[in-house]
């Protein structure tokens, strides 16, 4: 154990010597430019948001496209772990996000999602939505991973798992079916406590308003949906 840890400190230190310092300057000016500019293109709660920690700003789903696309890279994806239990409504994924520029491989990031995590469990899905919603969200985290690492983004941004709540309202939007729209429970005002199916059959009118005039982009769709 001695022997290999001496061995990995001899390692890194010929690395070191080897290391052109004006030119490794030069790159760390760079890198450090590239963030301000970053930064700066950025739109903050939609590139990039609060983390659940507190400590740096997540990197969000279109920032990190923003940047690729910024950089030249291409995404390609890799399954390499699955669980598909449809029976016990049991999904995870792991997905490696290759990034490529002009064919050749830059980097690689990982990502990972089941549905075990909590706020799968909190939620009754469809077993089929749920299906298809880890896996982007498997998707997601590996590719927010590899531009973390090709963009040297590291020290001002980082990965939440907490930080999906745009991801996820805008994948309940994508995959909202009329059914849905009739089970979804209305908290507030005289028809608390009912579902919007059942509004709808009682008072349509009300049905016409909430899609005009609800807070939430979701059910303002779900109602628009119900209108006849």
């Amino acid at each position: 154990m001695e022997n290999r840890e001496y061995v990995e400190e001899t390692t890194a230190l010929s690395l070191v010597e080897n290391i052109n310092i004006q030119k490794a300057e030069q790159s760390i000016s760079k890198i450090q430019k590239f963030q301000g500019v970053i930064k700066q293109a950025l739109v903050p709660k939609h590139d990039y948001g609060a983390s659940y920690y507190g400590a740096k700003d997540s990197l969000l789903k279109p920032g990190a496209e923003k940047i690729l696309m910024l950089m030249g890279l291409s995404s390609e994806y890799e399954i390499i772990e699955k669980t598909q239990d449809y029976e016990d409504g049991f999904f995870a994924f792991t997905v490696r996000c290759i990034l490529k520029k002009n064919d050749q491989i830059i980097t690689q990031g990982l990502g990972s999602c089941n549905s075990k995590e909590r706020k799968y469990q909190s939620a009754k899905q469809d077993v089929y939505m749920l299906d298809n919603t880890c896996l982007k969200m498997a998707k997601k985290r590996a590719q927010v991973d590899a531009t973390l690492t090709v963009a040297s983004l590291s020290d001002i941004f980082t990965q939440d798992t907490e930080d999906m709540a745009q991801f996820e309202q805008s994948e309940r939007m994508d995959n909202l079916t009329e059914k849905d729209a009739e089970n979804i429970k209305v908290t507030f005002g005289k028809h608390s406590g009912k579902t919007l199916g059942e509004i709808a059959q009682e008072n349509p009118s009300y049905i016409e308003w909430l899609h005009e005039n609800a807070r939430d982009d979701y059910m303002q769709q779900a109602a628009k949906m119900l209108i006849k």
